[in-house]
């Protein structure tokens, strides 16, 4: 594949990732942006056609679009099924992962039973448990903490701050970002006498590969059997996934999501921001389920599901919500008028 010093040329891109091209060849791009600031040397991408617009000022070298807007613009294109996915396959070739040096800090604290390969990269202050087993070419961020018999999988990447509790296994090539917690108790009590009691959490956390999970996202073990995510889930910043849940393969979910105890998600599912997933239900494979959206039953067919009330001016709101307390009522009524309507009706015909 011809990389110059400065970048690819647009023939070594396709030769890589496929796709056709249209126009020259051997020009080079650099780096990739939006169409609304791209310059010359970068390439860019349109898969909203109500950012058609933009091609007509763009400033860039190239730009990846789908077949059918193959003639959107006059400049150099590459033409995809898929331009976002090839545009984030173009992004991670223009911007490679930073090769970290291996090596253990100093001041980390590593338990002499830990087994920790050559190729691994271990952090300023974090700390690593006993029997904990680290896969090759991880890395392991400044203050992170591995509980004892944590598992790591090859070529993992754990930014600074990440505490793993102790049994929780890692899969290769995740990614998990600052402040996660992976294997804390999930929220397991009991009443007696007006009293709590806790329910010991003996259950781990099992994550496949090429999971990546966002900032501040928590992950709580199993109260007696194992919460599961799947490989490929991606999970946004400042999830709560609670005890036993499993999510399926290749699932993602935007930020705030709340997912209680037990519930179970299928595979490619997508989940919007601030959605709430109540406790023992399923969902199948390939849902959809909108920003904000209350989940209260399962879900065993196909296809998106919402239930946010759009927003509007808050008197209208106001007035709007009045009216669905009353729902109830409403609907006596209307059964009523109905039956009335009916007897009217049968009487005239009589």
């Amino acid at each position: 594949m011809m990389r110059t010093d400065t970048g690819y040329t647009l023939g070594a891109i396709v030769e890589r990732f496929g796709g056709e091209l249209i126009g020259d060849a051997d020009i080079v791009v650099n780096q990739v942006a939006p169409l609304s600031s791209a310059l010359s040397g970068h390439i860019s991408f349109l898969t909203n056609p109500k950012y058609r617009r933009q091609l007509q000022d763009c400033k860039a070298s190239a730009v990846i679009l789908s077949v059918a807007e193959h003639d959107a613009t006059d400049m150099p294109r590459i033409l995809s099924d898929n331009p976002y996915a090839y545009f984030a396959k173009v992004s991670g070739l223009l911007n490679p992962k930073r090769a970290e040096a291996p090596g253990i800090h100093s001041t980390a604290v590593i338990d002499q039973t830990a087994s920790i390969p050559a190729s691994v990269t271990i952090g300023a202050f974090a700390f690593v448990g006993a029997s904990v087993k680290v896969g090759e070419h991880a890395v392991i961020g400044s203050g992170c903490h591995l509980g004892e018999g944590v598992e790591v999988g090859d070529d993992s990447l754990f930014y600074p701050q990440v505490v793993v509790y102790q049994g929780c296994v890692i899969g290769k090539r995740a990614i998990l970002h600052s402040g996660v917690v992976i294997g804390a108790d999930g929220f397991g009590i009991a009443m007696e006498n007006g009293c709590w009691i806790k329910v010991p959490q003996i259950g781990r956390v099992v994550i496949g590969d090429d999971v990546e999970i966002g900032a501040n996202t928590t992950v709580d073990r199993g109260a007696l059997d194992d919460t599961i995510i799947e490989d490929g889930v991606k999970l946004d910043n400042q999830i709560q996934v609670a005890h036993n849940v499993r999510i399926g393969a290749h699932t993602a979910m935007a930020g705030c999501v709340g997912i209680a105890g037990s519930a179970k998600i299928g595979k490619h599912c997508t989940v919007g921001g601030g959605a709430v997933i109540l406790g023992h239900l399923e969902i199948v494979d390939r849902v959809n389920i909108s920003a904000g959206t209350l989940v209260t039953k399962s879900i065993t067919k196909v296809g998106t599901y919402t239930s946010v009330m759009p927003f509007s001016m808050h008197q209208d709101w106001l007035k709007n919500a009045a009216h669905l307390r009353h729902l109830d009522k409403m609907a006596e009524k209307l059964s009523e008028l109905e039956k009335k309507i009916s007897e009217l009706e049968r009487k005239n015909l009589e």
